[in-house]
């Protein structure tokens, strides 16, 4: 391995480390200090990895924005079933990553009054709920959902998902839930 793939390797590690400790200990009762002990490392040294606490945050809540792309329901798809195969991939490819949980999580918080602000703008600029509205419409539109407020639905949608994140997060032996019975509550 190279010198330069070891560095890649210790800040990926630092990252990880970070989101774990962020999820389990909260951003502000997590020093710096603590991260480096787990993983291993000296602070001093970490410090030629993240200048700060803050940068540390706001290079993972980039990494959750960067990864939550507004999945496009291909044409022809119908609603439900697109959005049902959409959370079965979700939920499998969190069990296989779970870093992934945390990262709900994180990202969650990181959209909290309170939170560095910078990290918090980052969070914020995610919106699953209007392209995941659209959806919904298109499925009322088709039958395939039942109507009302489509963003309504598209926050509990999320909200449901979200806290299934978590509860993961927390309970690593938790079988991930049908995805059909989150979609349920459209149709």
């Amino acid at each position: 391995m190279t010198r330069k793939e070891q560095k890649e390797e210790r800040r990926k590690a630092i990252l990880m480390t970070a989101l774990t400790l962020f999820v389990e200990r909260g951003y502000y009762d997590t020093r710096i200090a603590d991260i480096a002990a787990a993983v291993p490392m000296s602070t001093g040294l970490m410090f030629h990895y993240f200048e700060s606490k803050e940068e540390l945050l706001l290079e993972l809540v980039k990494m959750g924005a960067a990864s939550t792309k507004s999945a496009e329901c291909p044409e022809g798809v119908p609603a439900d079933i697109f959005l049902s195969g959409f959370l079965k991939q979700l939920f499998s490819f969190a069990k296989e990553q779970p870093w992934v949980f945390n990262m709900f999580v994180l990202m969650s918080r990181a959209r909290r009054n309170g939170m560095p602000e910078e990290a918090r703008k980052v969070a914020l600029s995610v919106d699953s709920i209007a392209s995941t509205a659209e959806l919904i419409r298109k499925g009322q539109g088709t039958g395939a959902f039942h109507e009302g407020d489509a963003e309504l639905m598209s926050r509990c949608f999320w909200a449901s998902v979200q806290g299934i994140m978590e509860e993961m997060s927390m309970n690593k032996d938790m079988p991930a839930p049908d995805a059909d019975w989150i979609v349920a509550m459209l149709r």
